[in-house]
């Protein structure tokens, strides 16, 4: 069994606790720390920043939608993540859904 924690989206700030719990979790042994992303922040910015103060841990997007940026985009940053965190980085992709691709994106979400 793997273990793993994290935060999710947020619109008014980071979680005043969000680096404390990962470096917490991280001296107890958890697998991996994720972020989330939708209306107000994006997953990887955080992460970035909360992995910087980090060794072992892994550190994962639960997801970053693949319509807030071209696949490129995505890539270029996936690589970044990874390298910057020594190969600690865990990539996740979702669709999100139309109130968000529509109303936020402006992309249209065809029923496929």
């Amino acid at each position: 069994m793997k273990l793993a924690t994290g935060v999710g989206y947020w619109a008014a700030g980071p979680p005043p606790d969000a680096l404390e719990t990962l470096q917490l979790a991280e001296q107890l042994g958890f697998h991996s720390f994720w972020t989330a992303e939708a209306y107000g922040s994006d997953a990887l910015t955080p992460l970035a920043w909360w992995g910087s103060h980090t060794e072992r841990i892994g550190l994962g997007t639960g997801i970053i939608q693949i319509s807030a940026r071209t696949p490129a985009a995505v890539g270029m940053a996936a690589i970044t993540m990874d390298h910057l965190s020594g190969g600690r980085f865990i990539l996740g992709l979702g669709v999100s859904g139309p109130q968000v691709v529509e109303g936020w994106y402006g992309q249209p979400y065809p029923a496929r």
